[in-house]
């Protein structure tokens, strides 16, 4: 089998690799960006499969770069790469993994995550209107004051929500599941969003969150709304100009705020539903930086010639 510009190569190795990652539980959109990668870096390829060494990967990672891939994109790469060929090797197509022991790039840890103040979350939601307007205000909600995914809000399904508890139950990464107690005012923004709810087509499980087709929501579209909304935003705010504000960013504001208002590190893991405590950690790095700015403003009114 030949691969590569020049060469015709043969789509089973993506679907047979398609269909072992779905085998070994990988989220959709993890298939897709794998997938993805994986097409590039063959189509780059002028040799067999057989004969890919090391040194052809790391030229392709350098040409990524070079073309403005960072070094988490990098990384990317590199993991599905290594993944497709721990695939092969599984389904006995390959014998070695020639990606097995590039190293990855360091990424910078304990970068202060992007996030929204009250005041601009405040903003940002009372300008959600339309005829859509309480499944797109539930949706955020439900992000920035539950600290939900948007990957978690696209499986979330009417049996999730208790009403009885005023909880939720959320199936997270990892496969992993978390209970999340919910405030009086997201029950009831959730329990008008429910009652205003478009019919599911859905034979299965009930989505919660229905687009205007009456399929499950998705993931592009939550993210779709949030970019329409924020763009909006930064038309009227100055300190927004310039820079990229997901829908992710709502979680972020999340932990944020929780942690500014003293949540300890244990328990926002397990509301975020963080695998490693350390990816908790990033956001404590947001209160060092909020005493310090308070501390700054202090020393402001501190007189001249004090020996400061």
């Amino acid at each position: 089998m030949r691969l590569g510009q020049g060469f015709e190569y043969d789509d089973d190795y993506l679907e047979l690799f398609d269909t072992w990652m779905k085998d070994q539980g990988f989220t959709k959109r993890t298939q897709q960006a794998y997938l993805g990668d994986v097409r590039l870096f063959l189509s780059s390829m002028e040799k067999s499969l057989s004969s890919i060494e090391a040194i052809d990967i790391m030229r392709f990672l350098t040409k990524m770069r070079q073309g403005g891939a960072g070094d988490a994109a990098r990384n990317r790469y590199l993991s599905s790469i290594r993944t497709f060929f721990t695939a092969l090797i599984d389904l006995q197509l390959a014998s070695s993994n020639p990606s097995l022991h590039i190293k990855k790039s360091k990424v910078e840890k304990n970068q202060i995550p992007t996030f929204l103040s009250e005041q601009l979350l405040s903003v940002f939601l009372q300008s959600i209107e339309g005829k859509y307007q309480i499944r797109n205000v539930a949706m955020f909600l439900l992000m920035s004051y539950a600290g939900l995914r948007v990957s978690e809000l696209h499986r979330l399904n009417t049996a999730d929500f208790n009403l009885t508890t005023k909880s939720l139950l959320v199936y997270g990464k990892g496969r992993k599941w978390r209970l999340i107690p919910l405030p009086d005012d997201l029950v009831k923004v959730l329990n008008k969003a429910l009652a205003e709810r478009l019919d599911s087509r859905s034979k299965g499980e009930q989505p919660f969150f229905v687009s205007q087709f009456g399929r499950r929501i998705s993931i592009r579209m939550i993210q779709t709304i949030a970019e329409k909304h924020f763009e909006e935003l930064k038309k009227h705010y100055a300190e927004l100009q310039g820079k990229s504000i997901s829908s992710h960013k709502l979680r972020h504001t999340f932990a944020t705020m929780q942690v500014l208002a003293g949540t300890d590190i244990r328990t926002l893991q397990e509301l975020l539903g963080h695998a490693s405590i350390q990816t908790t950690q990033i956001y404590t790095h947001v209160a060092d930086k909020q005493k310090q700015e308070a501390m700054n403003r202090v020393t402001a009114f501190i007189p001249a010639g004090m020996g400061i």
